[in-house]
């Protein structure tokens, strides 16, 4: 399992959503959210960037770059 899908099912788990919830919610396929959670498949850009902001983290963290939710306050 990649940080990613990690990621992704603990942010899930925290929202109490299933997983195909969370996939009508970020407006994606359900089965294809799956595969992204099980580290299947990769997000492209533009839909890692809808998760990121529908769980309100960055995408650096969803992708392990940092381990910090939040980007740094400037």
């Amino acid at each position: 399992m990649s940080i990613l899908s990690e990621r992704l099912l603990a942010l899930r788990e925290e929202k109490k959503l299933t997983q195909v919830a969370a996939a009508d919610e970020m407006k994606i396929a359900a089965r294809t959210y799956q595969r992204y959670e099980t580290g299947e498949r990769e997000p492209v850009a533009s839909v890692l960037c809808r998760m990121a902001d529908f769980y309100a983290v960055s995408v650096d963290y969803l992708v392990g770059r940092t381990d910090a939710s939040t980007p740094p306050v400037k």
